[in-house]
């Protein structure tokens, strides 16, 4: 047990080496920090220990998902489907789709109608599943048929909460594309709750871009300009954004801002600002066919409702791009383009919370974690150099390779260190120790038992391994609780904690049993030194 091949010594050292080698750059001057990140090569890691907001400020924004609005998207995108329904089976109507709060209504005046085409509106209800359970929850549809050929089909709250959900995990995705677009660097992003989003961008004072970045639908769509014959049904008027007014718009879409695969801003010949833009495959095809029907004619794009552009198409568009312009800036452009990349939210979100942290506050938590992980770590190195001596020493350099660990380990995660994650460290010092004083107790037991050095040595280590690890799993197995039901700080304290039990058993099992088996290879004591 006390025998180490010279490539295990070796791989220690070479994992203690890398391990400063990550955790160099985050104690370096920003200037030496740049210089030496441009001399590494591109497949080394170089990044910085990635402070919470706790501890360098920035803002904090709490969106809620607008139910409502979810419900009303939900309510046109099915009357949608109804009109695309009867339309396939050519199915004549008495009188339009009736738009009601959580549902549409038909009135189907020929019975023969309403059997054929009943089963296609039936399979509009799809299932919905139970994510824990993997069982079927309901379904997204109530389609009811009723008298004189009234067919009614309403959204159910399994439908409503199902749609929710969704929006939530897509609106994360979309507003990490939009803040990581920007250049923000380590935005934290996640769920809070079964319909908010909390936003947490350190380093950031002012909210008013952010909000205006999160707070934009940018729901992108082209549509034609309506004809003078169209019926009112098929019709709405939305306001335009650089002149006042209403343009009159079909409510069917030519093609949707999903199908873009690009928006960059730029100038046209003129020089003035404009956004272009690039279709996928799908998208290309479909507006180029359009553009191709309807020489002649306006078209309208439309960003949240609003008509930013109504061009006339003087000719066809092949090729799947095209150029969106108005009375834009360069930085109004460059915004809207950004938008655009980033895909459009699936609902509008609204800020219910904000809240800025000022660098001074975060300087005063850094030091305070400071001065206590400091008094932490010298209390700590005393009492094992007093009561151990040498073994004393080896328990203290094991702890500095635990503490460097610990943070090698967050800066390969990504994890963000927060005030409570300098608690957490502070207690897996602590802990780190306590392997080392359970250790080194027994081998005082066997030494005291009449046993050798060396096989009170050996007899330590093996016993009192199955102790630490009992009680480290069991640390690690509250840490993993609390990281897992926790949020914010307390995510935070359990990642310090959990990193820290899984170093602490490396370095006071494996690195304190190396350097004492060193050190009696080459010393040879007659008698333990504690």
């Amino acid at each position: 047990m006390l025998r180490f091949a010279t490539w295990k010594v070796t791989s220690v050292l070479m994992g203690v080496l890398l391990a400063i080698m990550l955790v160099l750059p985050s104690l370096m001057p920003l200037g030496s920090r740049e210089s030496l990140a441009k001399s590494l090569p591109s497949w080394m890691p170089f990044r910085n220990i990635v402070l919470g907001l706790d501890l360098q400020g920035g803002a904090h924004l709490l969106l809620e998902v607008d139910t409502p609005s979810v419900l009303r998207t939900q309510v046109e995108n099915l009357r949608d489907d109804v009109r695309r329904v009867l339309r396939e089976e050519k199915v004549s109507l008495s009188g339009g789709i009736g738009l009601q709060t959580r549902g549409v209504s038909v009135r189907i005046p020929n019975p023969a109608d309403i059997e054929r085409v009943l089963p296609k509106l039936q399979a509009l209800s799809v299932p919905l599943g139970n994510s824990l359970t993997g069982a079927t929850a309901g379904r997204s549809l109530d389609i009811v048929p009723g008298a004189d050929g009234l067919v009614q089909l309403n959204v159910t709250d399994g439908g409503v909460t199902d749609k929710v959900r969704r929006a939530i995990t897509q609106s994360i995705e979309v507003l990490r594309r939009r803040i990581d677009e920007t250049g923000t660097k380590e935005p934290n992003i996640q769920q809070q709750g079964n319909d908010r989003i909390l936003i947490e961008v350190p380093g950031l004072q002012d909210t008013s871009d952010l909000k205006a970045l999160v707070g934009t639908t940018a729901k992108l769509e082209f549509r034609f300009n309506a004809a003078p014959n169209a019926e009112a049904s098929e019709v709405e008027a939305l306001p335009q954004t650089d002149v006042p007014g209403m343009v009159s718009i079909e409510k069917r879409v030519i093609v949707q801002g999903e199908d873009l695969t690009d928006a960059q801003a730029g100038v046209d010949q003129n020089g003035r600002p404009v956004v272009n833009f690039k279709f996928n495959i799908r998208g290309g095809q479909k507006f180029g066919q359009a553009t191709t029907e309807n020489v002649g004619r306006q078209f309208a794009v439309v960003l949240d409702n609003k008509v930013i552009s109504d061009p006339v198409i003087n000719g066809p568009i092949p090729g799947g791009s095209g150029q969106i312009s108005g009375n834009y800036t360069l930085e109004t452009a460059n915004k809207l383009a950004v938008l655009l990349r980033a895909g459009a939210l699936p609902a509008k979100l609204t800020v219910v919370e904000e809240r800025t942290v000022g660098p001074g506050l975060g300087q005063d938590s850094i030091d305070a974690g400071k001065k206590a992980a400091y008094v932490g770590a010298a209390l700590v190195l005393s009492y094992m150099l007093i009561t151990y001596g040498t073994f004393g020493v080896f328990a203290n350099i094991a702890l500095a390779v635990h503490i460097l660990l610990i943070f090698a380990a967050m800066v390969l995660l990504g994890a963000t260190l927060t005030l409570p994650g300098i608690a957490g460290i502070v207690l897996t010092i602590g802990m780190a120790v306590d392997a080392n004083v359970l250790i080194y107790e027994r081998i005082r037991e066997e030494n005291h038992a009449g046993r050798s050095i060396i096989a009170s040595l050996d007899a330590g280590f093996t016993r009192a391994f199955g102790t630490i690890v009992d009680s480290n799993v069991t640390m690690f197995v509250a840490a993993l609780i609390l990281y897992l039901f926790g949020s914010g700080p307390v995510r935070g304290f359990a990642v310090s904690l959990g990193l820290g039990i899984l170093t602490s058993i490396v370095t006071a099992v494996t690195m304190t049993r190396m350097m004492i088996a060193l050190w009696y290879k080459y010393r040879r004591p007659t008698k333990l030194p504690i």
